[in-house]
């Protein structure tokens, strides 16, 4: 199994970035996929999670009509669309997968460790 993200980088503040993270080794399909992050002295925390049947997703109430999940089960990726980026989307992104759509679902969105991770991509805002 292999989670790989790209697309991160350096941008200043409004600006817009595209996470992808694409995934092999497991029945995509059938997965819930999400988007977590973590910055520098803080909890990991979810960004954002959609269901494997692709008609729910969920987002952190901080980035609410700012980020944007999508998949696309062909390819085996999902992106997120980062909008309006603020200096604190500063952190460490990564992207996630997991078999059960409740962890999805829960709130705050739940996956374990036991999940399939990627290794993270930095994604840095300046003011």
């Amino acid at each position: 199994v292999q989670l790989v993200e790209s697309g991160g980088g350096l941008v200043q503040a409004g600006e817009s970035l595209t996470l992808s993270c694409r995934a092999s080794g497991f029945r995509f399909a059938g997965y819930a996929l999400a988007w977590f992050r973590q910055a520098p002295g803080k909890e990991r925390e979810a960004v954002s999670c959609i269901t494997s049947d692709d008609l729910s997703t969920h987002y952190a109430d901080s980035v609410e009509n700012r980020f944007t999940i999508a998949r696309d089960n062909h390819d085996q990726t999902w992106t997120l669309q980062m909008d309006a980026l603020k200096p604190e989307d500063t952190a460490t992104y990564y992207c996630a997968a997991s078999l059960y759509d409740s962890n999805c679902r829960a709130r705050p969105i739940q996956f374990m460790p036991s999940d399939y991770w990627g290794q993270g991509i930095q994604v840095t805002v300046s003011s």
